[in-house]
């Protein structure tokens, strides 16, 4: 699970948001409108007890799936939020990816 960053309204807003890497591509499918403007979208895995992990944020514009086809097959194989009124999948188009992994310090 991630997190998609996007401008609303004069502000930031911050969804959760599942994704998938498929063909060479990112798909995020996230309870946020359907809108193709500029995002951020994170992703982290951290483990609290061994202290590592890792992250990786893409920025970049957003392009919405609206071919039919290939948004049930996303729909079928990426699970979503039934609480939402916005069901929608996404494909950011990186223009910066930036990741580090975390590692526990040596003392």
């Amino acid at each position: 699970m991630g997190r998609l960053v996007y401008p609303h309204r004069d502000r930031l807003v911050v969804r959760p948001a599942r994704h998938t890497w498929e063909h060479g591509r990112l798909v995020v499918r996230t309870p946020a409108p359907a809108a193709e403007v500029t995002a951020t979208y994170h992703v982290d895995e951290i483990r609290a007890v061994g202290g590592t992990g890792w992250l990786v944020t893409v920025a970049g514009p957003i392009e919405v799936i609206t071919d039919p086809d290939e948004a049930a097959h996303h729909r079928r194989t990426l699970s979503g939020w039934a609480h939402s009124p916005h069901d929608t999948l996404l494909r950011p188009v990186p223009k910066t990816v930036t990741g580090f992994r975390l590692m526990r310090a040596e003392v």
